[in-house]
């Protein structure tokens, strides 16, 4: 899976993509853009809709880059931007996007577990606010108090989205199927 934290761009990059330096923006782009998409697809749970927070994300990247400040790492910035855009692609009601989740990686590509899948499928069951909290809080590692701000809405619920996600998680993963892990990670939560 594709990670904020694994992503390497130096100053000098990030002065030049300021600049607008188009090789310099590329490399912003081609260093963030698969954590971007992961993200983005996890929480609104279609391609075309992942693509298109995907494009937004690295729009207002590009147009503020000026912006940033540094006081914190830039992919925690992208990261923030992405999630915002990816909530606002919630909100804003739009359902044109038909298609179920689909594995970000390939079937058969390094790292495609079928406890990924199978997990994946779970949350692909869930409203997309419940997904989007568990996502946000359980792999991003977001507060509740982040999430109630970023969603505008309380702590309180995210906490109680969060607790019934998992407890539908639970029913939906079956512990026969090999899923184990899944259930472990749900557990330990």
């Amino acid at each position: 899976m594709a990670s904020f934290l694994a992503c390497q761009v130096t100053p000098e990059q990030v002065a030049a993509a300021r600049r607008g330096e188009r090789k310099a923006q590329e490399a912003l782009y081609r260093e963030y853009s698969p954590a971007v998409f992961t993200l983005a697809m996890r929480i609104v749970s279609h391609r075309e809709a992942a693509e298109e927070v995907l494009q937004d994300t690295f729009i207002e990247v590009l147009s503020k880059l000026d912006g940033f400040r540094g006081q914190a790492p830039l992919g925690a910035w992208i990261r923030r931007i992405a999630v915002n855009k990816a909530l606002m692609f919630l909100r804003s009601g739009w359902r044109r996007y038909a298609r179920p989740l689909e594995a970000v990686a390939e079937p058969g590509a390094a790292g495609d577990s079928g406890d990924e899948h199978g997990l994946g499928d779970a949350l692909a069951q869930l409203s997309p606010t419940a997904r989007a909290v568990v996502w946000l809080h359980d792999v991003e590692g977001y507060t509740h108090k982040e999430i109630g701000e970023m969603m505008k809405k309380s702590q309180s619920f995210s906490k109680s989205q969060l607790s019934r996600a998992h407890r539908r998680l639970r029913e939906l993963i079956d512990e026969d199927t090999g899923d184990i892990s899944c259930m472990r990670a749900l557990n330990n939560c």
